[in-house]
C-alpha cells in the first residue's frame, strides 16, 4: 500500500517518527515534504498532498499539522479529497466507513503519537461500506 505523507514545520517529527515506525510493514511511504523544522506554509503542503492524490499516484494521505486543522481546512478546499482530523478509533473508523476519507489528518501538538498509529492502523483497515445513503452523500460533496 502506498501511502503519501506531508507535513508543516509542526508536524514535522511526528511524519519522521510516523515513516521509521511504518519503515519495516506493508505500508509505503511517500514524503512529499516538508524535509525540516523550518517555517513552512501548510496550505503549500496541503495542495501538494491534493495534487498527488487526485492524480492517483497514492492509495490515500496522511497530514500533519500543529493541530491538525488548518491542514484539513486546506486540504478539503479540493474537489475529491476528504480529509478527516481523526481523533478517535470510532472517528478513525467512520471516517472510511462513511465518508470514504481519502486524507488522515492529525495534530502533532494535540496528540500522542501511539494513538495517532492506531488511529492510523484502523483508518488504513478501515474499507468503505458503499452503502447507498453514504454514496449518494459523497457525490454531493461534488
Amino acid at each position: 500500500m502506498q501511502i503519501a505523507i506531508a507535513a508543516d514545520h509542526g508536524g514535522f517529527e511526528l511524519k519522521e517518527f510516523l515513516k521509521a515506525y511504518y519503515k519495516n510493514k506493508v505500508i509505503e511511504f511517500v514524503d512529499l515534504g516538508t524535509y525540516s523544522e523550518e517555517s513552512c506554509d501548510y496550505p503549500l503542503i496541503a495542495d501538494k498532498m491534493a495534487e498527488y492524490i487526485l492524480a492517483k499516484k497514492a492509495d490515500a494521505g496522511v497530514l500533519i499539522c500543529g493541530t491538525g486543522i488548518g491542514i484539513s481546512i486546506a486540504a478539503n478546499r479540493h474537489k475529491g479529497i476528504r480529509a478527516a482530523l481523526l481523533y478517535s478509533e470510532q472517528v478513525a473508523a467512520l471516517a472510511r466507513e462513511h465518508n470514504d476519507a481519502n486524507v488522515a489528518v492529525f495534530g502533532a501538538r494535540t496528540q500522542d503519537k501511539n494513538e495517532v498509529v492506531k488511529y492510523l492502523d484502523i483508518f488504513l483497515n478501515t474499507p468503505f461500506s458503499n452503502g447507498e445513503r453514504h454514496c449518494r452523500r459523497i457525490a454531493e460533496l461534488g
